[in-house]
């Protein structure tokens, strides 16, 4: 396994805690089986998975030092019933009292119904609160939000999701690796090809196979095409939150022919069960090599015009600049990985940190800024979308010879992978035994980038949130599995 995992006591899992408050370390993911909680943390390039056991259903909390646990913690109660103890927040955070059962992956108790919800209070004179969701105008995801503010200020901001949840952990459990891929696949659609990478790396570390050569060569195309498409429409989207429709029209524009591009050469527009454990289901045509290479002349011919619309637009430059800002220090106590990490002066990135196939050999940078801001987070965007380029065009030049998959797997181990998607580091741990999947675990960026999102509208005005929630644009269904 890539990453070892030893089962500590409760003096090792207190000394990983306080690794964690100090920043000596990142948390990578937190989860639990009967019994049984997990860490996974990692530094320099070295990560480590950590377990302890839980007398009478408890376990120390992490989050009462290391507040990126918390959301974890509340999740890791409602799914398995495992009490952190110490921690500052118990309330429910996947379990809205509607499930027919509690702690279906745990003691599956009977259900007690719908239970209030406390928000976290706020005091001061003159302070309102406004209720956003969870159902929301056009096509989105739902979930709610409270703000708190004084006249049009954001004083607090209370996310509450959870209302998508899939049971998607427990509906691995048993699967075979073929319907354990897809249903990781689906884990959050706009990053499909980024969990099925990290879910194949996983099977295949797991069961100690790796991959034909090309077939990791077009998994990265895959990834980088899906990486071009979702930060196209993302810097679209976010302009048009600032009733800049023009470049929301031009970037829209650009998505659908990198959307059109991969249904050419892989069959799928999103590119979805295309990545499977060892190796591809199907390889690139001579004419979807072609469309691609012409999609990159494309883009690099518009862009560079488009950049400069948005840098030379003083009414848009006013709304982004210096909105919803997230301190460098923030963004390094959370982890905050892609682009709002990298905004903020977290350089992090998997695919450097971490280096997997192909991406070992490949020449790319990493572009990191300290503004924090809405500004920051479309520049790093740009920045990516320059780099995916050259990044596609060398996976294109140097694709290795078939073959591109090892037959079907199967086996028994652990295995682990760290991979980046467009929105930041995905994290998969998964357990096989006989072929099938025991126990898998998922952790999408989002569940260290949705805290932010609360801390970057405090002090703005509450028509500011619809343009630094875009410029987040955290997943909903990634955090409600």
């Amino acid at each position: 396994m890539s990453w070892p995992r030893h089962l500590v006591d409760a003096a090792g899992w207190s000394g990983a805690i306080e690794a964690l408050a100090a920043g000596r370390r990142t948390l990578a993911g937190l989860w639990g089986e009967p019994g049984l909680v997990h860490m996974a943390t990692h530094a320099d390039g070295e990560g480590a998975i950590l377990s302890t056991p839980c007398p009478n259903g408890a376990y120390r909390s992490v989050s009462a030092w290391h507040a990126p646990a918390i959301r974890l913690e509340r999740a890791l109660f409602d799914l398995h019933g495992l009490r952190p103890d110490g921690a500052l927040d118990k309330r429910p955070w996947l379990d809205h009292g509607r499930w027919t059962l509690r702690h279906p992956l745990g003691e599956a108790l009977a259900a007690t119904g719908p239970v209030p919800y406390p928000f976290l209070a706020s005091e001061g004179e003159n302070l309102h609160q406004i209720p956003v969701g969870p159902v929301h105008a056009g096509v989105i995801e739902p979930g709610h939000f409270r703000f708190t503010a004084a006249g049009e200020t954001v004083v607090r901001l209370e996310e509450r999701l959870g209302y998508v949840h899939r049971g998607l952990e427990g509906r691995l459990a048993g699967a075979d690796l073929d319907r354990a891929a897809k249903l990781a696949g689906r884990a959050s659609g706009d990053s499909t090809v980024a969990y099925a990478i990290a879910f194949a790396r996983s099977a295949e570390d797991a069961l100690g196979i790796e991959a034909p050569a090309r077939a990791q060569w077009l998994r990265a195309l895959m990834a980088e095409l899906e990486r071009l498409a979702n930060h196209l429409g993302d810097i679209g989207a976010i302009c048009n939150d600032a009733a800049f429709s023009l470049m929301h029209a031009h970037c829209g524009a650009l998505r659908e022919q990198v959307l059109r591009a991969a249904e050419s050469a892989f069959g799928h527009r999103l590119m979805m069960d295309r990545v499977i454990p060892g190796g591809v289901a199907a390889d690139i045509t001579p004419e979807g090599a072609r469309g691609i290479q012409a999609l990159l002349r494309h883009i690099r011919d518009r862009l560079p015009r488009l950049v400069e619309l948005y840098d030379d637009t003083a009414s848009l430059q006013d709304r982004t600049v210096g909105t919803g800002r997230v301190s460098p220090e923030l963004a390094a106590r959370f982890g905050a990985g892609g682009f709002v990490g990298r905004a903020s002066g977290r350089s992090f990135d998997a695919r450097k940190a971490f280096p997997y196939a192909p991406y070992d050999v490949l020449n790319f940078g990493i572009r990191a800024r300290e503004d924090g801001d809405v500004n920051a987070r479309v520049w790093i965007r740009i920045e990516e979308v320059r780099e995916s380029l050259g990044l596609v065009e060398q996976i294109l030049d140097r694709l290795p010879s078939p073959p591109v998959h090892l037959g079907p797997p199967a086996g028994t181990g652990e295995g682990n992978a760290l991979v980046e998607s467009f929105r930041g580091d995905l994290f998969v741990w998964l357990r096989l035994a006989g072929g099938r999947v025991e126990r898998a675990y998922l952790r999408d960026a989002s569940w260290f980038q949705w805290p932010l999102l609360e801390a970057a509208i405090e002090n703005n005005i509450v028509a500011d949130f619809p343009l630094c929630n875009k410029s987040f644009n955290c997943s909903y269904a990634g955090v409600d599995l």
